[in-house]
């Protein structure tokens, strides 16, 4: 081998040497970094397993495709007043002088929305008219329409506009049923009309998906969904809704989807939007709606014969919530059942023979263990029917066979409705105060503690009339005036025949201490006849 075929091998020899201990080197420090890294990683967080993305899959389109069905069934309900609504109705909301914030102050825990789209109540308005707007839904093709009777209470005018439809419809009202606060109303002009699938409230379960469409606050077809918080909730101290045991739900519910569709996942209406839980009177994630078996109920009633007939049979009674109740029941040798308040003098369990402090424990051989359960059974008999009911009295039991009777009949002011405030209208005397005035019956004389001639009742205000101006709201029982006792309605005729122009007027008045109170104060009020009649 020659001398430089010797240095070339040597010279490919160190190439190669180098050339692997390059390779081992950076093998080795590859090595090396990824321990380290690896070492790192696993002391932040031991353990860890990486997040896989899933293929991507289409979400649930079950409240789109309700939205779809129920629209065109869903209304915007908008009323106006000729009258201002507040002047109509003032024997709910006493005067801010008689201390009383009426249905917009903080106490008002439960506030029922009257549809106002810019704040509680209904707008100031100028000239005395007032609008406002509400929801309602469609359940027949004829173009009828359940509402709430506080969307279209007392109003002069109402219109209905559909969803995707710029025009609006006039419609009249049917007939009302102010204990459950529905009405049925009627709209004129539009066919084809898509009427909304009625469900059935017995099966809806606390948990259930539920989904409101209404005009909250004038915003047409608003959808908002939730689930059903409750059932069977009732109002704290209101007589006058013991009718009412409410769905609540989490769905929000705002002004003016007042008589709108609370629906089940099928787009059925389960119930109808009546009230909010609010000390703001917007949404605080507590709404209530009247099941829809109550709603179709009173709505089959009221196009059959435009009124509610429900029985009753005159007592009142305590409440079984009522702390007191299981003492007043021990003490009456019962462990359960109704004990009664108070017997309506010449009512139904009067003639029968029952009397206050007696125990209803049966009704037609059934055991009787809340009230609840007592007026489920008297309201679904009819009026004339006999009730078989057994009572405890003085520890021995005696049955009385009680004639239902006529629940509006037998307490007008509470459940009177509007047929009977428009019938006291009509046969009270007009005087010129600028009021209507009615005698006082039995049972209210009763009520407020007055002997059998003091007072009487004042049944309607005039806007802007003298009466306004003094601030006489209805509901209030006028005692005297200029210190001269009121026992009829021709003392005030005889009184303001001998009053001129320009003189000082001071009414005495016996009027609710508050929306709810059984309590009635004495209070005064005065003004100055002015020298032209208004």
């Amino acid at each position: 081998m020659s001398f430089f075929d010797k240095l070339r091998t040597q010279k490919m020899l160190s190439f190669t040497l180098m050339l692997f201990t390059l390779s081992i080197g950076i093998v080795l420090g590859t090595l090396i970094n990824s321990g380290v890294k690896a070492a790192r990683d696993n002391g932040q967080a031991p353990g860890a397993t990486p997040l896989v993305i899933p293929n991507p899959v289409e979400l649930s389109n079950a409240f789109t495709q309700i939205a779809k069905q129920v629209e065109p069934s869903v209304v915007n309900i908008s009323v106006t007043y000729n009258s201002h609504p507040r002047t109509r109705t003032q024997s709910r909301r006493q005067t801010p002088d008689n201390g009383d914030q009426g249905d917009n102050g903080p106490e008002d825990f439960f506030f029922r929305f009257f549809g106002n789209p810019f704040g509680n109540g209904v707008p100031e308005m100028p000239n005395n008219r007032g609008e406002a707007l509400g929801s309602g839904v469609v359940v027949d093709g004829a173009g009828y329409i359940l509402t709430n009777n506080h969307v279209v209470d007392k109003a002069d005018r109402i219109q209905v506009k559909f969803f995707g439809d710029p025009n609006k419809y006039e419609a009249k009202v049917i007939g009302v049923d102010a204990p459950t606060d529905l009405a049925v109303i009627r709209v004129e002009g539009k066919h084809n009309l898509t009427p909304a699938k009625i469900g059935n409230s017995d099966a809806v379960q606390v948990g259930d998906w539920a989904m409101a469409i209404g005009s909250p606050f004038g915003f047409d077809a608003t959808v908002t969904a939730g689930i059903i918080s409750a059932k069977e909730r009732t109002m704290p101290d209101e007589p006058s809704m013991q009718f009412q045991h409410f769905l609540q739900t989490d769905a929000a519910i705002n002004p003016g989807n007042s008589g709108g569709p609370l629906l089940n996942m099928r787009g059925e209406v389960v119930g109808i939007n009546t009230a909010i839980a609010s000390r703001s009177g917007g949404y605080q994630g507590i709404g209530f709606a009247l099941p829809i078996n109550t709603a179709a109920s009173v709505y089959n009633d009221i196009i059959k014969t435009g009124k509610v007939t429900r029985g009753s049979i005159g007592i009142t009674f305590q409440k079984s919530d009522d702390p007191t109740t299981p003492a007043l029941l021990k003490a009456s040798g019962a462990s359960e059942g109704v004990f009664v308040q108070t017997v309506t003098p010449g009512g139904p369990s009067d003639k029968a023979g029952l009397k206050a402090g007696d125990v209803i424990v049966a009704i037609n051989g059934k055991p009787i263990h809340e009230g609840e359960q007592l007026i489920g059974m008297v309201t679904a008999t009819r009026v004339g029917d006999t009730l078989d009911i057994a009572v405890l009295r003085d520890g021995k039991r005696s049955n009385y066979k009680v004639v239902v009777g006529n629940l509006a009949q037998i307490f007008p002011e509470e459940f009177g409705g509007g047929n009977q405030e428009e019938q006291n209208k009509s046969d009270g005397t007009a005087v010129s105060f600028g009021m209507t005035i009615v005698p006082l019956t039995e049972r209210q004389r009763e009520t407020m503690g007055l002997n059998e001639k003091g007072g009487v009742l004042v049944n309607d205000v005039e806007p802007n009339s003298f009466a306004e101006d003094v601030r006489l709201a209805r509901g209030d029982v006028i005692l005297s005036i200029n210190r001269q006792p009121v026992n009829s309605v021709e003392d005030v005729k005889k009184i303001q025949s001998s009053l001129k122009p320009g003189e000082p007027v001071m009414f005495r008045v016996l009027r609710r201490s508050g929306p709810r109170s059984t309590d009635w104060t004495s209070t005064f009020l005065a003004g100055t006849l002015p020298n032209s009649p208004r």
